[in-house]
C-alpha cells in the first residue's frame, strides 16, 4: 500500500519552484480563492513558525497577528492553489519549530533578521 502511495505521489503531485525559506522566517504567500465562478488572489504575510514532512507531504506554518489575535495557517508546499511566496525578512532563530512565538506579544515578538 505504501508502494502505491509513493507510485501516485511520485508520478501525479505536481511540485511547486519555491524560495528557500526556514521557520523565523517573515514571509508572503500569495494563493488563489474561488468563489462560485471568479478566481481572486489573496496574500498572506506572516512568519514561519514550523515546516514539517518531506516530499509530497511537506506543509509549513505561517502565523501573523490580526489585531490582538494570533491567526496561524498550514499550507501544504505542493499546493496548486500557491501562486508564489515571497521571503520579506530572514529571521535568526536557533530552532526549528518556534512554537514559544505563540506566547509572545509586543516587543519580545520580534525576531532578529539574519545578518547577510
Amino acid at each position: 500500500m505504501e508502494d502505491l502511495v509513493k507510485f501516485v505521489q511520485d508520478n501525479f503531485v505536481t511540485e511547486n519552484e519555491l524560495p528557500e525559506f526556514q521557520s523565523g522566517d517573515t514571509v508572503t504567500v500569495y494563493y488563489e480563492i474561488k468563489e462560485g465562478e471568479k478566481k481572486r488572489t489573496q496574500h498572506f504575510r506572516g512568519t514561519v513558525i514550523q515546516r514539517r514532512g518531506a516530499g509530497a507531504s511537506e506543509t509549513f506554518t505561517i502565523r501573523k497577528m490580526s489585531g490582538t489575535v494570533g491567526v496561524e495557517r498550514i499550507f501544504p508546499v505542493n499546493l496548486p492553489a500557491i501562486e508564489k511566496i515571497e521571503v520579506n525578512k530572514q529571521g535568526s532563530v536557533r530552532r526549528a519549530r518556534i512554537f514559544y512565538f505563540r506566547g509572545l506579544t509586543g516587543k519580545k515578538a520580534r525576531i532578529k533578521e539574519k545578518r547577510r
